[in-house]
C-alpha cells in the first residue's frame, strides 16, 4: 500500500468512524482531557494497524477492537500511576448534537457513569452492543465465544437496571 493510499484510508476511517471512537474512549476515560488523549492514541493505533486490515471484518469491527484494547491498555495505565482512584463522570460528548443533548443528557450521562462502574467485560459488550454490533461480532472484536457475549451482556442488562433503577 503506497503512503498516500494508507493517509487515504486512514482519514476515511477517522471521518466514518469518529463517533465510534469517540463513545468507545468515553466508555474508559470521564476526563475531557485523557479522553481526548485516548482517541489520539486510538488514532494512532489505528494508523500504525491500518497496512494489517484484510477486511475479513468490516471497518468498524477493526476499530472497535483497536479502540478497546487501546482503552484498557490506558484504564490498566491509569489505575497503575493513580493507584486506582475513581474516574469522573463529566466526560462531555466531543461530537455534540444540541438538540439530542438536551432531551438526552441527564439520563445520557446516568447510563455512561453506569457503564463505567460496570466491570471491563461487561463494559466493553454493553459499549459495542449499543454501537450495534451484533453478539457474533462483538465476540470478533474482543476474542471471546459467543456465548460469553451472551452471558456478560444479560449480566450486564441486569446490572444497569440496578443501577439505573426505575428509569429503564
Amino acid at each position: 500500500m503506497s503512503r498516500s493510499e494508507r493517509e487515504s484510508r486512514f482519514a476515511d476511517a477517522l471521518r466514518d468512524h469518529a463517533g465510534l471512537i469517540a463513545r468507545i474512549a468515553r466508555t474508559y476515560e470521564a476526563d475531557a482531557t485523557r479522553c481526548e488523549e485516548l482517541r489520539q492514541e486510538v488514532s494512532f493505533a489505528l494508523w500504525r494497524a491500518l497496512p494489517a486490515f484484510r477486511g475479513e471484518a468490516s471497518m468498524a469491527t477493526f476499530i472497535a477492537r483497536i479502540a478497546h484494547n487501546r482503552g484498557v491498555d490506558h484504564m490498566l495505565a491509569r489505575q497503575r500511576d493513580s493507584g486506582g482512584a475513581p474516574l469522573a463522570d463529566d466526560c462531555p460528548d466531543p461530537l455534540p448534537e444540541p438538540a439530542q443533548r438536551v432531551e438526552a443528557g441527564e439520563r445520557q450521562a446516568r447510563l455512561v457513569a453506569a457503564i463505567r462502574r460496570l466491570p471491563l467485560g461487561m463494559r466493553q459488550v454493553v459499549t459495542l452492543a449499543l454501537e450495534g454490533f451484533s453478539n457474533v461480532e462483538i465476540a470478533g472484536v474482543l476474542d471471546v465465544e459467543a456465548n460469553a457475549v451472551d452471558a456478560r451482556l444479560s449480566r450486564a442488562r441486569r446490572r444497569l437496571r440496578e443501577l439505573l433503577g426505575d428509569e429503564t
